[in-house]
């Protein structure tokens, strides 16, 4: 099957400026919702505590549609600038918040900004102590922001907890997620198209992840708190995200099929 691990970090545009106050999220998440009811798919939805406490409405409309809530922190503070103890009150008032929503057990994890690198392999006795049983966190390579050069390509049992790190593929040298937002509306659709067909080809599924802020074209220009000061990356985050549904139309179109990691584990598992 040729598998695609799209997947939603539910968070809004953290902004260096505190005068931005646009928050189109629950109008940005049902364009998402609507376009997998379409294509009758379920995916995972890695939830900000803080966004479910301030959009119930949109939190309980994605659980009420069969999709799977996971955890992304309370507050979206990456996991360099924090400890196992941080990190722990964090996870467990992150849970609490989607407590009330979630119809299936909260069993994943993603850290904010793909920020658990070797640095951090702290995390992991963190997540299994809470009952985490998986996490995406982990980008493989080097990164301007985060990454674990030395992790592999290939889901790992680290103390208890599976890690599924994001799928990447060559672009000008550099190892690049090519199903992950900035990336897949930014570089050529033909390139991904491609590599998209050689990971099926390969028997390997397409982990990625995406946005509110991919779909929102009205978005104000300002200083993302997530790109570290580099202006070229923040130009990027605003680039072609007119043509996002579009091309992952495109991409189902080729045979593709969206599943959330509830149902991608065990598939792995008993592979």
């Amino acid at each position: 099957m040729k598998t695609f691990l799209f997947s939603i970090d539910l968070e809004e545009f953290y902004a260096e400026r505190a005068e931005f106050h646009r928050t189109p999220l629950p109008e940005l998440v049902e364009r998402y919702l609507g376009f997998l009811r379409r294509r009758q798919m379920k995916a995972t939805f890695f939830v900000v505590g803080e966004i479910a406490k301030k959009f119930p409405a949109v939190i309980r409309a994605i659980a009420a549609e069969g999709h799977e809530l996971a955890c992304h922190t309370f507050d979206h503070v990456p996991l360099d600038q924090q400890d196992a103890a941080s990190l722990r009150d964090d996870l467990r008032r992150n849970l609490d918040a989607l407590a009330e929503f979630a119809t299936t057990p909260v069993q994943g994890f993603r850290a904010p900004i793909l920020s658990l690198g070797e640095k951090q392999r702290w995390a992991y006795e963190v997540l299994a102590g809470l009952g985490f049983t998986y996490s995406s966190s982990v980008l493989p390579a080097r990164n301007p922001l985060h990454g674990w050069p030395g992790f592999g390509l290939r889901p790992r049992r680290i103390d208890g907890v599976l890690e599924v790190p994001v799928t990447l593929s060559s672009f000008f040298g550099l190892e690049v997620p090519i199903g992950a937002g900035t990336y897949f509306r930014c570089l050529p659709f033909g390139s991904i198209q491609r590599r998209f067909a050689d990971h099926a080809a390969a028997d390997t599924a397409i982990v990625g992840y995406f946005h509110p802020y991919d779909l929102d074209t009205a978005q104000e220009r300002v200083m993302s708190r997530g790109v570290g000061g580099r202006r070229l990356l923040n130009a990027l985050l605003y680039f072609n995200r007119s043509g996002t549904l579009a091309r992952l139309e495109s991409i189902l179109d080729a045979g593709f099929r969206i599943v959330p990691y509830r149902d991608f584990i065990p598939m792995l598992v008993h592979a």
